[in-house]
């Protein structure tokens, strides 16, 4: 018996133009008349993500900037995990061997001094996007992640760097393939899940999960069906193969897995691609 169900956003509920396709919408809405509560895990921002349910008319628990942030239905904050102020100063004031752009979320947005367009074509149907300032004048406090972008192969470079400069005291994941995210220790979506449905009474096991990258990982192993994209970065598949893999988000997988769970679970389920 699943009593919630949550979703990572890019690559697994948005098609690749990071739009919502009125199949899943559909979809979604009859699994909260099931019922069953509704959870969308992702490291986009509260503020976009509140913003998104509220023009689609969806009711939703919120984890957001990949597990630091969780809101309940009513936009109250249940949990929020920040960065310790000496790594955020370095982060913010090492200059960092990379031609990767620099971006801070605090509560108040997203931060950067790069004034680049094309990062703000993933949020084109949100309208949310950056502030521009010079990131040295941020505080130090307050800041839930930091992540740099640039394409895999720049950002795999720069991974060994953060790793011996910071040890155990941050996490990092990829987020997508062009975006390394700088976590405080600890914090994920797999942890705010277990932090959130604590306070809903509700089992892990009792949770049906989605996702197609790195920072889904913990979330994934950690439900009672954790259920992996096609499209998935290829090392999740390779740290996860056990889970199992659905078709292509260009397909509108999940909706496609759902109604198969909801209308024909005694039928072998065959995934899409």
């Amino acid at each position: 018996m699943f009593r919630l169900a949550a979703f990572d956003m890019d690559g697994t509920l948005l098609m690749p133009d990071h739009r919502l396709g009125e199949k899943t919408l559909s979809t979604l809405r009859q699994l909260a008349n099931k019922p069953m509560t509704l959870t969308f895990a992702t490291g986009r921002h509260y503020l976009e993500m509140k913003d998104i349910l509220a023009n689609l008319n969806l009711e939703g628990y919120l984890i957001t900037g990949n597990g630091t942030r969780i809101h309940d239905l009513a936009g109250h904050r249940l949990h929020a995990s920040d960065l310790s102020s000496d790594c955020a100063e370095e982060l913010l004031n090492t200059r960092w061997n990379t031609p990767a752009s620099l971006h801070v979320f605090r509560d108040e947005g997203w931060f950067t001094d790069l004034d680049d367009p094309q990062l703000l074509v993933p949020h084109e149907f949100s309208g949310f996007g950056y502030q521009l300032c010079e990131l040295s004048t941020l505080p130090v406090t307050g800041n839930s992640k930091v992540c740099f972008t640039a394409p895999h192969e720049v950002l795999l470079e720069l991974v060994p760097s953060i790793e011996a400069h910071f040890g155990s005291r941050v996490d990092l994941c990829f987020s997508a393939a062009d975006c390394l995210d700088i976590m405080p220790a600890g914090s994920n979506k797999g942890s705010a899940l277990a932090l959130l449905t604590g306070k809903l009474g509700i089992e892990m096991s009792e949770c049906m999960a989605f996702g197609d990258a790195m920072n889904d990982r913990e979330m994934l192993e950690n439900v009672g069906m954790g259920l992996v994209m096609g499209n998935a970065l290829p090392v999740l598949k390779q740290h996860s193969p056990h889970l199992q893999v659905i078709g292509h988000c260009q397909n509108q997988a999940v909706s496609h897995f759902l109604q198969h769970w909801l209308h024909s679970p005694h039928l072998t389920y065959s995934p899409e691609y």
